[in-house]
């Protein structure tokens, strides 16, 4: 990553900035038409990816997120007439991939939208790749001319086994990301494609923020354990430093809203009362009888425990959200 010097950054973060607070929480009642604007219409899946579009495109774009809800688990969503309209009438689409939004990829087709499609799950560096196939995750942020493979082929986009589609929860996938949002916004406006690669530039500046926090956390805990209730904070786990005991059984079984089976589940209740745990992490927005015994036995061992949500809470950015996750984390270690 490069840092940017040139003064239309601040301009773009700027305007940025004033969008934060009704931009991360914009749903599809608030889309505003063509007709009424002339700005590039996005549409995210989550408004986690709305949020980072708002500040790579600033107010020369109008956002929409479909799903902004924090009781809504993004997995099992259910769109809308109204969202395929949305869908159907987008400039750029964002979504994750990788089986979490599912619900996108069946709007796009629906709606017989020509929009360009952005793919979070496919710049991240575990993204499974087929021989002769480009590996997003080795660009290099600061190449000038750097290409992205082509969006628009949804194969594999249902759920990959062993493959953890909580992307944004690695902030370097997300700065990947930002480049993509950037360039295609750049291709659909040339005239501002300069703005759009300059907030991309800051935005990366505000991640590596996010990665040196993480080296702190790496520094002073590596190798420590961590039990994940559901993958979701998987990516920030091992960036921290710390080795995910979770029985890969009980995490999957948990997300995809299963029982737990009895072995299984003595297995992970024998790791929270071994002594070695150091922190367990819940998913706010899932969870049920077996994730509620786990959490249970980890405060009776005075385990700390960390709540990770899905989609961004309101009032948050993306990297205010992810600072305090990592402080938290951080917290509960030093605890």
């Amino acid at each position: 990553m490069k840092t940017p010097s040139r003064p239309l950054v601040l301009l773009g973060l700027g305007a940025a900035s004033a969008l934060v607070l009704s931009g991360c929480a914009s749903t599809t009642s608030d889309a505003t038409s063509d007709s009424e604007t002339d700005a590039i219409t996005v549409v995210a899946s989550t408004n986690v990816y709305g949020q980072i579009a708002e500040v790579v495109g600033a107010d020369l774009v109008e956002v929409t997120s479909i799903v902004t809800n924090a009781a809504q688990d993004p997995h099992s969503f259910e769109a809308s007439a109204r969202d395929q309209l949305t869908v159907e009438q987008a400039d750029l689409v964002i979504e994750n991939g990788g089986g979490y939004d599912s619900f996108m990829d069946s709007l796009v087709e629906a709606s017989g939208s020509e929009a360009h499609v952005i793919t979070a799950a496919e710049f991240s560096h575990s993204w499974p790749t087929e021989e002769g196939e480009e590996d997003h995750s080795d660009h290099d942020h600061d190449e000038e001319d750097e290409e992205h493979a082509d969006e628009d082929d949804h194969a594999g986009h249902d759920h990959i086994e062993g493959f953890n589609e909580h992307v944004w929860y690695d902030p370097h996938t997300m700065a990947y990301v930002a480049d993509a949002i950037a360039e295609e916004l750049g291709e659909i406006s040339p005239d501002d494609a300069e703005i759009f690669t300059a907030n991309a530039e800051a935005f990366h500046d505000e991640i590596e923020g996010l990665e040196e926090s993480l080296e702190e956390i790496d520094a002073a805990h590596a190798g420590d354990e961590a039990f994940l209730t559901e993958p979701v904070g998987g990516y920030l786990v091992i960036a921290a430093g710390l080795e995910d005991v979770t029985p890969s059984e009980f995490s999957e079984a948990v997300e995809e809203g299963q029982d737990v089976a009895p072995a299984t589940l003595l297995e992970a209740l024998s790791i929270v009362t071994d002594g070695e745990l150091s922190v367990m992490i819940t998913n706010t927005q899932t969870g049920g009888a077996e994730t509620a015994q786990v959490v249970t036995e980890a405060e009776k061992e005075a385990i700390p425990v960390v709540a990770f949500s899905e989609t961004l809470p309101e009032g948050q950015t993306y990297i205010s959200w992810m600072q305090e996750n990592i402080e938290n984390l951080a917290a509960a270690l030093d605890s």
